[in-house]
């Protein structure tokens, strides 16, 4: 299997293996007009087996969500052809519109112009409670 080099673009390392396609999904990057790869399953020396998501193209991701599904992930930067900056990923204190609250009677969920926040209650557990009626996501 051969994926092309970036030129100009983004590499998320380091996603957990069988969370890639998540990953993909939450930051909507089917949307996108560019070329992106999911590797999935690839041999790792520290992780046994992780999966790569690929983003040819200069668009900024967003960071909460990379740490919510992959608290553990890298996102490097390329820049014609070289790697400018590698930020290392950690859980989001706070996130919103990531996920939505599954109680159906919390005000997030009847306000359509609610944001959906939620907040890091447990870093160990990686549990995160409804900002509003404090429900543990799912």
């Amino acid at each position: 299997m051969t994926i092309d080099s970036i030129i100009t673009g983004t590499v998320i390392d380091h996603v957990p293996a069988g969370s890639g396609m998540r990953l993909y999904e939450l930051l909507g990057l089917g949307e996108l007009d560019v070329s992106v790869a999911l590797i999935k399953n690839v041999a790792s020396r520290k992780m046994g087996k992780k999966d790569i998501i690929k983003i040819d193209a200069d668009i900024p991701v967003n960071l909460d969500v990379i740490g919510y599904v992959a608290p553990d992930a890298t996102v490097n930067v390329i820049r014609e052809g070289k790697l400018v900056e590698k930020k290392r990923i950690e859980l989001p204190g706070r996130l919103t519109n990531v996920i939505r609250c599954r109680n159906p009677r919390c005000i997030s969920c009847c306000e359509q112009e609610l944001d959906h926040v939620f907040l890091l209650t447990d870093r160990a557990s990686k549990t995160y409670r409804c900002l509003y009626c404090e429900t543990k996501s799912s």
